[in-house]
């Protein structure tokens, strides 16, 4: 039970470097373009993951030929995001574009609970849930509402 706390504080602090990383990839898209912003992030998060594997990697690399093929597509959906942000950061805001971005990712999560999609344990969705989500949709209205550019 504790190491799920754990789990939550870890996916806490990984949001928090999301929010973090919008405006900062946001701002650098505004200053070089969105794609080449995109671009430079990906590549300095490239430059410090291949240190990382150099040094403290399993070295199982070799494996990634081996994996189905939709087990690739995470880096794909990932620059897609990423470049996303960069584009609509300036536009609504960090606030607005990271919660529409969660709001999103619960959506799309929880019909993955449900279905079992991607190999993970299949929970239903209930209306706890489903309620977690309305009010979501309705933070963020209230967000974006709340909003002001001066």
């Amino acid at each position: 039970m504790m190491m799920k706390w754990v789990y939550m504080l870890l996916a806490l602090a990984g949001g928090m470097m999301a929010g973090t990383q919008a405006p900062i990839n946001g701002s650098l898209g505004k200053k070089i373009g969105s794609l080449e912003g995109a671009f430079t992030s990906f590549f300095v998060g490239l430059l410090f993951l291949t240190f990382l594997t150099l040094f403290f990697g399993k070295g199982q690399l070799v494996n990634v030929f081996y994996v189905p093929k939709w087990n690739l597509l995470g880096g794909l959906l990932g620059a897609v995001f990423v470049t996303i942000m960069i584009v609509t950061v300036p536009k609504t805001g960090a606030a607005t574009a990271i919660f529409a971005a969660i709001a999103g990712q619960m959506i799309a999560s929880l019909l993955i609970d449900h279905f079992g999609w991607f190999g993970v344990p299949k929970i239903p969705i209930n209306m706890n849930r489903m309620l977690g989500v309305v009010l979501m949709i309705l933070a963020l209205f209230f967000i974006h509402r709340g909003s002001k550019w001066t």
